[in-house]
């Protein structure tokens, strides 16, 4: 099973690569490549972790609990801020991307997979609070980039970081918290025991969160575009978007993964670390 894990990385390292050539290939086409490798990753390896079952319970409670929040957010502004999703994202439900509420899936199980790698011992509550800050550095690296250089949403009232409401990273946090709270209690008291899996079963979902970061090293600023103005009539400079975004990547998202890798590293040291 490891091998076609491995392919499905692989998969998503070249799929982040197309981020470059936006005009070559369509927005929605992009979007896609970037969510459903990381679905079957998180189904594939999910599984063997904590069998059909669990892994459907995590898919449910991502489906419900992220499109939930959004509907809510879309129709009062609560919890993220007053925006709306372009066609770019494909199709939608009412007013949400269907590509938008699978993107909970992928990269939100292995940011749960990195929380229990680092805190393999964690409580139950702990646990659902890294795993919520390691989704929200995700946001926090890209979301100023899909919205005002993608195109993929609009804030209507701008914002004070890059045109994006501050508040939307907690709402972004408060999530992700309850996904992960909620399947904490259900699921995960229920997986089989960590340790029954190799280092390199779980150096998967490090690899793969590394990928993440490292594919928004990818994306480009429009052509001959110095800066872009948000909905509030704000100008910013392109060039600081995406160093931000490069930044977050690395300091971030890298951290976490570096420390994840180095957990991972002295697991051997450790008697059954993942039980």
């Amino acid at each position: 099973m490891e091998w076609c894990l491995w392919i499905l990385v692989a998969i998503y390292a070249a799929a982040r690569v197309t981020q470059a050539f936006p005009g070559d290939i369509p927005v929605t086409a992009i979007v896609a490549l970037d969510v459903l490798p990381a679905l079957a990753f998180a189904a594939l390896h999910g599984a063997a972790v904590y069998r059909v079952r669990g892994v459907l319970i995590f898919v449910f409670l991502c489906l419900a609990i992220g499109s939930g929040f959004e509907e809510l957010g879309l129709h009062t502004g609560f919890p993220f801020g007053h925006y709306h999703f372009t066609d770019a994202m494909g199709p939608m439900v009412f007013r949400l991307p269907i590509l938008l509420g699978l993107a909970y899936v992928g990269v939100g199980y292995v940011a749960w997979s990195l929380a229990n790698i680092i805190l393999p011992g964690g409580g139950i509550w702990t646990r659902p609070l890294l795993a919520a800050a390691i989704m929200t550095a995700w946001d926090l690296s890209m979301d100023h980039i899909w919205a005002n250089l993608v195109h993929l949403w609009v804030w209507h009232d701008g914002g004070a970081y890059f045109g994006v409401p501050v508040g939307n990273y907690f709402g972004w946090f408060l999530t992700n918290y309850s996904i992960y709270q909620v399947f904490a209690f259900s699921a995960g008291r229920k997986a089989p025991a960590w340790y029954a899996h190799p280092r390199r079963f779980w150096m998967l979902a490090v690899v793969f969160y590394g990928i993440v970061a490292a594919g928004n090293f990818f994306v480009p600023g429009p052509a001959g575009v110095a800066s872009v103005t948000d909905a509030s009539g704000r100008i910013w400079s392109v060039a600081s978007m995406l160093a931000a975004s490069r930044i977050v990547s690395i300091v971030v998202m890298g951290g976490f993964a570096v420390v994840a890798g180095w957990r991972l590293r002295l697991a051997i040291l450790l008697p059954r670390p993942y039980a």
